[in-house]
């Protein structure tokens, strides 16, 4: 049975779940060759320890144990895979800037490497006070969540959103399913699963042009002018292409032609609040990209977009829609939220990231950070506060793999 398209509108009310596997890499890592990322340079020698935190005090003064969780892109790029495919993993740099932030923060620090070598660490009895991951996964609908489901079931918490969060909005159509249910609003949209699907495009009144794009990737990989289709036939090429490189299903979305912000979001829940809206300016030479921030646009930016702090009437309503949805959806800590005004300048939800880069003077976030005046330091220790602002909330109230029971609140 296949999605069915309401009249006026495009819905995404699918009878099967939207969800497949991210785009197979060029050749598996092998179960007997785990990745040796911690080991790619040595740790820097550790500054003094800063002023106790809240975490530091309850540990009785004792430096809190941190592990440092990321995937190392030059280890898979060794391996054969594709620049493309390894779009979302990390340079050294920024493993070598958050290991330097968290230690002038008073952590002490242990580069941990990606999920394969979490598992290892831990099976031998390795154990962290918490664990700051930023490791993204290599393959599957829930590679996000892997390290923090690793770490739930040894009751160890994890800054940044829990599994649940990062599963479901790297689905996009589920991701936007929760956020139009709340009321945030989002452009209209449905989900094409396969190429049986195909006749689903002529039957459909749609109105072009619209937009279509992987329903489970980052970094924009797949976008390109090829997105954005006018016509039937266009919408058909666009989604064979896609179905051909990233075998997954293609969310189709009615094309925004306004403005294009990102909203920096730190915090939890009602604590939330927006760091700083940025908007994405594309100049003509970005024109071969159909206007969109493209895989190509974000890799190869300058001279194709510029970024500037925005605080006008218009980027003030998107950072509430940022944050509506970020509350929505159950994000935690800090990340991104993406957002476009439609024809009548009216900011409109695109997509979360709720495990944003971080790579100082590179990553969205950051950027956005150093526009409104926050440092990386500071950026970090935003981070950091909103994650132990709640760390009682994130422990298991019962003892697990040898962690002692949490203490009831009071106590």
């Amino acid at each position: 049975m296949h999605s069915s398209v309401a009249l006026g509108v495009l819905v995404a009310d699918s009878s099967r779940a939207a969800q497949m596997p991210a785009s197979p890499a060029a050749r598996p890592l092998a179960e007997s060759a785990p990745l040796v990322e911690e080991d790619a340079e040595p740790p820097s020698p550790a500054p003094a320890p800063a002023p106790a935190r809240p975490l530091a005090r309850a540990l009785g003064g004792r430096r809190p144990r941190v592990g440092l969780c990321y995937d190392l892109r030059e280890d898979y790029l060794a391996r054969g895979f594709t620049l493309e495919q390894t779009a979302e993993f990390e340079s050294i740099e920024t493993v070598v800037a958050l290991e330097g932030a968290l230690r002038a923060r008073g952590y002490k620090v242990e580069r941990v490497g990606g999920a394969r070598r979490l598992i290892q660490k831990l099976a031998a009895g390795r154990r962290w006070d918490f664990v700051f991951s930023i490791a993204e996964g290599l393959w599957g609908p829930g590679r996000e969540a892997q390290v923090p489901t690793i770490l739930e079931v040894y009751g160890v918490p994890c800054v940044f959103s829990d599994p649940l969060v990062l599963s479901l909005s790297l689905n996009k159509g589920l991701t936007k399913r929760v956020v139009r249910d709340a009321g945030v609003p989002t452009a209209d949209f449905f989900v094409l699963r396969d190429p049986a699907d195909l006749p689903l495009i002529d039957a459909a009144p749609l109105r072009y042009p619209v937009f279509a794009k992987p329903i489970a990737e980052g970094t924009s990989k797949g976008i390109s002018a090829l997105c954005k289709a006018h016509t039937p036939g266009d919408l058909r090429r666009a989604c064979e292409e896609l179905w051909a490189r990233f075998h997954q299903p293609v969310i189709v979305e009615a094309f925004l032609p306004g403005r294009e912000f990102t909203v920096g979001v730190v915090g939890s829940a009602e604590r939330a609040r927006a760091l700083g809206v940025m908007e994405v300016i594309f100049t003509e030479a970005s024109a071969a990209e159909g206007d969109s921030y493209s895989y190509e646009t974000k890799t190869n930016y300058a001279g194709q977009i510029r970024y500037e702090a925005a605080r006008d009437p218009e980027a003030l309503r998107a950072a509430e829609v940022a944050l509506a949805a970020w509350r929505a959806l159950g994000c935690r800590d800090g990340g991104r939220v993406d957002v476009r005004s439609n024809e009548r300048g009216e900011p409109q939800f695109l997509e979360v990231n709720p495990l944003a880069g971080l790579r100082p003077g590179y990553s969205d976030l950051v950027v956005l950070a150093d526009l409104h005046g926050v440092s990386y330091e500071e950026l970090l220790g935003q981070i950091l506060d909103s994650f132990e602002g709640d760390l009682a909330q994130r422990l298991p109230p019962f003892a697990v793999e040898g962690r002692p029971a949490r203490r009831p609140a009071g106590a």
